[in-house]
Formats: C-alpha cells, structure tokens, sequence
C-alpha cells in the first residue's frame, strides 16, 4: 500500500474522541452577558489573512489517486464553508511530478480560497518555493516531526540544519511561512527559538489527536515503539506555554479539537485559529461530504452561540474569559510555574 494511503486508513483506524485536556479546562459563567447572537463576528487574522471563521482545515494528506479524491472532497467542504484549507505535505509531489494533481486539485476546486502548502523542516529554500508555485500557495506550512521520523522505518534521521532551513525560507519567500508541529506539542522554549529566527506565525499542534508515532509505529515489523504513542505536550498545555513566552508571534492551535467547544476553548487560551485534521477526515469517511460540510456550517452557529453566552462578539474577546484548570493542566502549569490564578481571575 502507497504510504500515504497507509496514514490515511491508519488515522481513521486511530481516531478516538476520548477524554483530553481539554475537558480539564472549564469557563466561569457570566450570567450577565450583555450580548446576543447577531451581533457575533467569528472572524479572526492570522498569517496576514482575515478568516471568516476561526477554524480551518489543516494538513492532511496528498500524494496518490486515493487521497486525490479526500483533497477534491476536502476541499469542497472547505469552500462550501469558508475556510482556509492545508495541504498535506507536498513532498511526494516534489519528487515525482506525477502525484503534482493529488495537491493541485485543491486550487482546481477552491479557486479563491485561502490554501496552505506543507513541507517537512528539512527541506531546501528551492524545493520551499517549488511547493508555493505548485498550486499559487497562499502561505507555506513547515513541519516539524521529529518522533514520526524516527519512528518511521523508512524516516529521515538527520535534524541538524532544521534551524538554518527554516531561518533561510523564512527569510527568502514572498509568502507568509507557518512553523507547526504535528501533534507533539510545543514549549516556550521553542516558541521563543522559532521568534528569533523570524518566524511569525506557529501552530503548537499539541498531543491528543493523531499521534504519528503510534501510526509508525503501527507500521514497523515488530511494533515496538507503542511507549512512544502519547510523547509530547497536549495542546492546551502547548497553549499555555504560548502565553508564557512573551513574543510577538501569532499562534494557531491545532491537535484533539473534537467539536466546537474544543475550538472555543483553545480560542480562550490565546490561540489566533484552530486548525483541525483528524476529527473533520474521519467525520468525513464515515458520513460522507455533504454531512460535513453541514458539521462545518454546526460548528460555525455553535461558536455564535459560545460567543454569546460569554459575551462575546469577536474572537479577541475571548482572550479576557476566565477559565479554571484542573487534573493534568493543572498539574503542568505547577511543573512549569504557569500561575493559575492568572488564568482564574481575568478580567
């Protein structure tokens, strides 16, 4: 079976909509809110783009017939909603010509929409460019995905020049650049580093949604790295050290959004836009399009409706919502010195 055939039928297989962090972090009521639904705005900036929605489409898949078909089909949903939309990474594409339509039927579909190339951390300013070229690219995504590699048989095993790649494409292409990880989390830490070499926009993609090491895992001989199926920071907690680092950077949440309330949720612990993969493909393999693309259009009068009972009328508002952390959440902020009551007491 093509590769990315396999993570496609291993993500679904995977997928769970099982307890996370985010069920430990909870809002404290408001019961005067001074609002109502109308008057709700769910648009959101991000990478230099107005977004209708703050949720998106992100990277998925691409690089055979079979996820052709799930790109087409993606994004349909995705215009018929609204949203900006990632391709998976594009690098089977850039070495073999022949899988180039698995990525570009997505602009085929989605003229006007906001579509995001994808590339791993180690690849060349050249090879960067190529992939914006291939379908008129909006932005380019980079990844990083260290454990998937390392975990894949096949995977690469060299990360030393990740920094300096990503510094040079930054510094190079005439579109913004996005810095994500796949679902293992980030810290402070990083965040500052990817700040300094100029990166602007990063999504945290924290651990509780596809987890790739166990796909890779899934796909070695022995199966022996399962300990290895949970590494990483949650999203939430990714989150919160987001807050902690004190840049300028924008950051998109990403990994374990379930539902709306997941979206709202990571909206209230700073993030700028959601980006979900998981939860919209397999919602999708299941139901069909039609029924998620009617998911999207739920999710979007979901989130009015979540505005509104907080008060809210944009997305920046959310930001001032008080929110209480318990189990694991709090637990990481202790380790980590994040202050609770900097999160229980906004005003």
């Amino acid at each position: 079976m093509n590769r990315k055939d396999e993570h496609v039928s291993l993500a679904k297989a995977f997928h769970n909509k099982q307890i996370n962090e985010f069920d430990f972090v909870r809002l404290v009521h408001r019961p005067l809110p001074q609002s109502k639904v109308d008057d709700v705005s769910l648009k959101t900036e991000v990478a230099g783009f107005t977004l209708s929605s703050p949720f998106y489409i992100n990277a998925m898949t691409g690089g055979s017939e079979k996820t052709k078909k799930i790109n087409h089909d993606l994004a349909q949903i995705a215009k018929s909603a609204g949203l900006m939309i990632a391709t998976g990474s594009v690098s089977a594409a850039l070495k073999d010509p022949s899988l180039e339509d698995s990525y570009t039927v997505m602009r085929d579909v989605y003229p006007e929409g906001k579509i995001l190339a994808n590339v791993g951390a180690g690849t060349s300013v050249a090879r960067a460019q190529e992939a914006v070229e291939l379908f008129q690219a909006d932005a380019l995504q980079i990844h990083l995905n260290a454990p998937q590699e390392l975990v894949m048989p096949e995977g690469d095993r060299d990360f030393s020049q990740w920094k300096e790649l990503i510094s040079e494409i930054q510094q190079t292409l005439d579109v913004p650049v996005i810095v994500k990880e796949v679902g293992f989390g980030m810290t402070r830490e990083t965040i500052i580093e990817l700040s300094e070499l100029g990166i602007k926009t990063i999504d945290v993609s924290g651990r509780s949604g596809t987890s790739f090491t166990q796909i890779e895992n899934a796909r070695r001989k022995k199966r022996e790295l399962a300990y290895l199926t949970d590494w990483g920071q949650s999203t939430v907690s990714s989150l919160l050290e987001a807050n902690e680092a004190n840049t300028h950077a924008e950051i998109i949440a990403s990994g374990g959004i379930r539902n709306a309330y997941d979206i709202f949720k990571a909206l209230c612990l700073g993030a700028n836009a959601v980006g979900i993969s998981g939860t919209i493909l397999t919602h999708y393999m299941t139901h069909g399009i039609e029924e998620t693309i009617a998911l999207m259009a739920q999710w979007q009068e979901e989130l009015r409706m979540l505005y509104a009972m907080v008060g809210a009328t944009k997305t920046s508002d959310l930001t001032k919502q008080s929110l209480i952390l318990s189990g694991p959440v709090k637990e990481w902020c202790e380790a980590r010195d994040i202050p609770l009551s900097k999160y229980g007491r906004r005003k």
